[in-house]
């Protein structure tokens, strides 16, 4: 079986490490976004090193108030290398605020229009933002993920009608968490796609420990439960969804 994580941060981590012991429970693609001018070049280096790893380059909503013309075009230079497969991580968060509002959209504006002109998906963070991120997305023609996806079913259906796939990460799997397990029960297969957002939210049975990429498999458990399907359908769905959603094609084991 084949797993992907699509969307760890590894930047935040031991990437080596970290890869070792996801290709070894059997990960074997991974996207690493950056989230600002800081990191950024990091993804892309990582990517370079690993032929089973891409990045994504964005400022990340915290960070929109540091994304002025000058860092705005050195994202959209990294942007243009190969192994740059995606837009992200960027997005709306009015939970912490830690950018204006305004500046918030503005700047998820601006790197929507990048993906589009790219042709290349927007890996979309969302907290407490769920009106204006959809209002965005749809006056746009832009396509590409939810990631960590906890809002509804409806909110997803009208995403994914706009071309966008949903992304789970460990929150499925808390406790407190069955209205999210009752969205993925309900969503079609061939949009679902799984990830870590290492070294953030680590799924039963590992909250409390740094996540890390090989943690996915946890998540595709979880979905095979609810989809009452085998792990190895689970594994050759959301790989084959992880190819189609950023263009790439996996290399042989």
């Amino acid at each position: 079986m084949i797993f992907t994580d699509s969307h760890c941060h590894l930047t935040m981590s031991n990437a080596a490490a970290n890869l070792a012991a996801a290709r070894a429970a059997g990960v074997r693609g991974f996207v690493v976004p950056g989230t600002k001018l800081d990191d950024a070049p990091q993804a892309v280096s990582i990517a370079r090193q690993n032929g089973d790893v891409w990045a994504a380059v964005g400022f990340h909503p915290h960070d929109s108030k540091d994304c002025d013309d000058a860092a705005f075009a050195e994202i959209a230079r990294l942007a243009r290398e190969q192994r740059v497969v995606a837009i992200g991580e960027v997005g709306l968060d009015y939970h912490y605020d830690h950018s204006p509002r305004d500046v918030q959209r503005a700047v998820f504006e601006r790197h929507i229009a990048l993906a589009k002109e790219l042709d290349k998906p927007v890996i979309v963070h969302n907290r407490e933002s769920t009106g204006d991120m959809v209002a965005i997305l749809s006056r746009s023609d832009a396509r590409g993920i939810l990631h960590s996806y906890t809002e509804s079913f409806d909110v997803a259906k009208s995403l994914i009608d706009l071309g966008y796939y949903i992304s789970f990460s460990g929150i499925v799997t808390f406790r407190t968490a069955e209205s999210l397990r009752d969205v993925a029960r309900a969503l079609p297969h061939d949009r679902v796609l799984i990830e870590t957002d290492t070294p953030y939210l680590a799924p039963v049975p590992y909250r409390g420990r740094d996540n890390e990429p090989a943690y996915v498999v946890k998540v595709a458990e979880l979905l095979a439960s609810l989809w009452n399907v085998p792990l190895e359908r689970v594994a050759e769905q959301t790989t084959s969804n992880f190819e189609r959603a950023f263009s790439v094609r996996l290399p042989s084991p």
